[in-house]
Parts: structure tokens; C-alpha cells; sequence
């Protein structure tokens, strides 16, 4: 089968797979957005999707996205390399019109994994799989995803790790996008350009999204923090009025009982 078996059939593979996870990330960036603004409401949609079926088979279905596009990155750059032979130790002036990002996909890619898999543990895990498998406890509670967010980026540690991932990404993505469209033949003379220019401009959001949302929970700045904190002080609020309306009926009581005994 020529997908498998050929060069050009694996650029294919690779573009399709890359474009599909690319469409992913836009759901997954306007799904975060939503948590900068309303906590209830990025918990509505964390339980909507939770672990029923459907998000359970998308989650399959993005995973061997995730799978065929790794294995088939590292496929391509071992073909390249036994290609070039003896020439890739060979000490030559990088060509000027070749990205950095072109260069060193293969490490982006790598990074971007190891990043993969640190999200992975930190959401899917104590989300997905915690109402998958219940008998384990885990804290914050598994529909909670706003809350996971809020105490995972107020370690700096995460933050700095997630903020090299996304730029890592943009990197990836900034030169992958342009390429994928190149190989299934989109781009033509007249658009060659603009393709590079909407890739950019399109993976530059896309990961600028993701960016802010880190960065607002880390600063504490999110307008859904501001939300949950009127939240906590109105029930601090109706927890005091309680307190108050509780002494006040106790000293009632306690003179009432005095008045009874004189």
C-alpha cells in the first residue's frame, strides 16, 4: 500500500494526521478560553464530555491520531538519514531559506511529547481516568477541571514546564502546517505564500491562547478566579449571617431561661 510503503504516501499519513490534531488543539484552546472567564462553566463542559462513550472514543480515536503521527515522524527522519548517508556528518553551511523550525522538528517533536505525557498525568488522569476507575480517590475531585487547572499552574515549576511546551509546539506547528498543505498539494505558485503567512498567523493564536490561559491562572489574574473569589466571600457571607442568627437565638434562650428561673 502506497500510505505505508512509499516516502510520499508517509508525508500524507503525516500531513492528514498533523492537520486532524491541529483541528484538536482549536477545540481543545476554545474549551480553555472558557475557564478564563467562568469556572462553572469549564466544569459544565468537563462533565458533559467526562468518560461517556463518546468522549471516550474520541479520546481513542485522538490517541491513535498521536500514535500514527509519531511513529510515523520517526519513520520519515530515519528514512532521511539513511538517505544522506555519510553526508549528514559532513560539516556544511546551513542553507539560508531553511527554517530552524524545518531543522529540528525531530527534537520539537520530542519535546513536545514528553510535554504530552506531563499533561496527560496531569488532566486526563486525574480526569478521564479517575471517573473511568472511581475506587481511586483523587483531589480535586475528578469533574472538578477548574479546579485542577488553578492548582496545577500555581506551581511554578508547571508553568515554566508548560510554557516551553507551547512555544515548542508553535515552533512545530509553524513549520508543520505550511508543510502538511505543501505535500497534499494546496499551495500552489500563488499561494504558496499565503499559506505560510495564514499558518502562522493561525498557529500563533492558537498557541498565544493556550499562553494566556497559563500565564493568567499562574499571575492569578483570571477573570474566573475573580468569580470564584465573590463566590467564596458570598458564602462566607451567608455562613456568618448564619453564626450571627444562631447566637442570637442561643442568648434569647439563655434569657428566657433566666427569666423563667427568677
Amino acid at each position: 500500500m502506497w500510505l505505508i510503503n512509499s516516502s510520499i504516501g508517509r508525508k500524507v499519513v503525516m500531513s492528514v494526521t498533523g492537520l486532524a490534531l491541529i483541528l484538536f488543539l482549536t477545540f481543545h484552546c476554545c474549551m480553555n478560553v472558557v475557564a478564563l472567564f467562568s469556572g462553572e462553566a469549564y466544569n459544565t463542559i468537563c462533565e458533559l464530555l467526562g468518560a461517556n462513550w463518546y468522549a471516550v472514543a474520541a479520546t481513542l480515536g485522538l490517541a491513535a491520531l498521536a500514535v500514527i503521527h509519531i511513529v510515523y515522524a520517526f519513520i520519515l527522519t530515519a528514512q532521511n538519514r539513511r538517505a544522506r548517508g555519510a553526508e549528514r556528518y559532513a560539516v556544511t553551511d546551513k542553507p539560508a531559506k531553511v527554517e530552524w523550525a524545518s531543522q529540528n522538528m525531530l527534537v520539537l517533536g520530542i519535546i513536545i511529547l514528553l510535554g504530552l505525557l506531563l499533561h496527560l498525568f496531569n488532566f486526563w488522569y486525574n480526569m478521564m481516568f479517575a471517573e473511568l476507575f472511581p475506587s481511586i480517590h483523587f483531589d480535586p475531585a475528578p469533574a472538578d477541571g477548574f479546579g485542577k487547572i488553578v492548582n496545577t499552574f500555581s506551581n511554578p515549576i508547571y508553568v515554566v514546564l508548560y510554557v516551553i511546551w507551547i512555544v515548542a509546539i508553535w515552533f512545530h506547528l509553524s513549520h508543520g502546517f505550511w508543510s502538511a498543505i505543501h505535500t497534499l498539494g494546496w499551495n500552489g505558485k500563488i499561494w504558496e505564500k499565503r499559506w505560510k503567512c495564514i499558518g502562522l498567523i493561525y498557529t500563533t493564536l492558537l498557541m498565544l491562547g493556550f499562553l494566556v490561559v497559563v500565564l493568567a491562572f499562574a499571575f492569578g489574574c483570571a477573570p474566573s478566579l475573580c468569580e470564584a473569589c465573590n463566590g467564596a466571600a458570598a458564602c462566607c457571607g451567608e455562613a456568618a449571617a448564619a453564626c450571627c442568627d444562631a447566637a442570637a437565638d442561643t442568648c434569647k434562650a439563655v434569657v428566657d431561661t433566666l427569666a423563667a428561673v427568677n
